[in-house]
């Protein structure tokens, strides 16, 4: 063994492939087939002249076999440290015990362990070590390495899914001159070339649509999003969002959507459309139910309410459910709040909760048919929000009347509401077609499919408070 670490090291297969490939070998029996393989060293046992190790690469992990008869260095081999990274020559062999293995005919450390890990076989217990050191927990959690090989998979798959029906993948500003594309404190910095202040995106929204005006007709763009809000198991303050617009589409062209895309990726990832979630069963396959949000307010509290419902009473509604009002809420503020509270908890769905207020839709178009109402929806599952779209406002003049009602609203403290967006408007006088938009919570949908309980779990370095060193 050299005692310099190498600047590369070429390998010839992976763990995965000898183990796939060589199962037929007999108790003993050698394959006179010579590989080469890397990763880290993750068990050993030593029983005199012999040893036994457990090489771990990215694909899998395969047994090494090493002799003080054929194996140089052994002394050195048999002192390396757990989770050394180690190259390993040798041939695919049997042992009489039946364990597929590589005999170490040559060997070189490649990195060393100074840090011990954890047990293998039993992972990491404290979440917060497992977080703030992904790099040791990806090594001995497997359901860790399986969350986050299963995301991948979903990513690209969306990716293929949508390109397969025309939508063009794009890329939009992270920095934003004013924030705007979603109800959300944003995170702000400054640029000091231009001395101006900047926003962290809370959505992509806005710059997807102005696309839509310059003629492309279906985009989208998975993108990273900042929203300066709370932690849980459901929130981190960034996270991955997929967008879409499609021209000439409205609300049901995209509920369509959103229930074939998520019931055909559950087979693609789980086989089926059955799943479990926390220990309950879910269903995926379409249809999905579609209800409107004051019909599951009746259905739920025995109540009737409308967006002309006077505010006293709805305020009474909501402090009858132990929800706390502002004095500036109009109706569709307190008709949401109470549905968001109460009933979208128990909704296990799936489900399209359909026909918002307008006062907490304003990038959503009115609802053809409803006065007080928009045409969108929220797919709920398993008891929480999984998307969020509208058949989108295209009229100038209505969209500046809405951001002004959010100025209100923002002036009146809520850190969440928008501001006029002059560039965004001018946009629309050049003319948006009929569109439809979605924004899905990718986090959550990976979340859905691998029946993981917190939003940390699948996202690989989530935002945690200051370590205390």
């Amino acid at each position: 063994m050299s005692d310099g670490i190498p600047y590369r090291f070429e390998t010839s297969t992976t763990a995965r492939s000898v183990s796939a490939g060589y199962q037929d070998l007999g108790d003993g029996e050698e394959s006179g087939v010579e590989v080469t393989l890397a990763g880290r060293l993750m068990l050993r046992r030593d029983q005199g002249r012999l040893a036994f190790g457990v090489l771990q690469d990215s694909s899998g992990r395969i047994q090494l076999f090493a002799s003080e008869k054929t194996t140089p260095d052994f002394p050195d081999f048999t002192s390396l440290h757990l989770g050394d990274w180690i190259g390993v020559t040798g041939e695919v062999l049997k042992t009489r015990r039946g364990e597929l293995s590589v005999r170490v005919d040559s060997w070189i450390r490649l990195a060393e362990a100074r840090r011990p890990f954890p047990d293998k076989w039993h992972g990491i217990s404290d979440t917060d070590t497992r977080y703030r050191q992904r790099y040791v927990d990806l090594w001995v959690t497997e359901e860790a390495r399986r969350v986050f090989a299963t995301r991948s998979r979903i990513v690209s798959w969306i990716r293929r899914w949508l390109e397969d029906r025309d939508f063009m993948e794009v890329e939009t500003p992270v920095f934003h001159p004013i924030p705007g594309g979603a109800l959300a404190r944003p995170f702000s910095t400054h640029h000091h070339a231009l001395d101006m202040d900047l926003y962290l995106r809370v959505a992509p929204e806005l710059y997807l649509k102005r696309l839509v005006v310059g003629g492309f007709e279906r985009v989208f763009e998975i993108a990273r999003v900042f929203r300066n809000e709370g932690l849980s198991t459901r929130h981190n303050p960034e996270f991955t969002m997929l967008e879409l617009y499609q021209a000439y589409a409205d609300y049901g062209d995209i509920m369509e959507l959103v229930e074939e895309l998520v019931s055909q990726l559950s087979v693609e990832v789980c086989g089926t459309t059955s799943i479990t979630y926390g220990g309950r069963d879910l269903e995926l396959a379409v249809p999905w139910r579609r209800a409107p949000m004051l019909e599951l307010i009746g259905e739920s509290l025995g109540i009737e309410v409308e967006v002309d419902t006077p505010i006293p009473d709805l305020v009474d509604f909501c402090e009858a459910q132990e929800i706390s009002v502002e004095a500036h809420w109009g109706s569709g503020k307190l008709i949401t709040e109470l549905y968001e509270k109460t009933v979208e908890p128990e909704l296990w769905g799936p489900i399209f909760v359909t026909d918002y207020p307008r006062e907490v839709s304003p990038l959503s178009r009115d609802h053809r048919s409803r006065p007080g109402l928009v045409e969108r929806f929220e797919a709920i599952v398993a008891g929480r929000e999984l998307c969020n779209a509208f058949t989108e406002v295209i009229e100038p003049d209505d969209q500046r009347s809405r951001f002004l009602a959010q100025e209100t609203v923002r002036a009146a403290g809520d850190e969440e509401a928008m501001v006029v967006d002059e560039d965004y408007l001018r946009a629309l006088d050049y003319g948006l077609p009929p569109t439809g938009g979605l924004g899905v919570g990718l986090d959550r949908l990976v979340m859905l499919l691998t029946d993981t309980a917190a939003i940390r779990d699948v996202i690989l370095f989530p935002t945690l408070r200051a370590e205390q060193r």
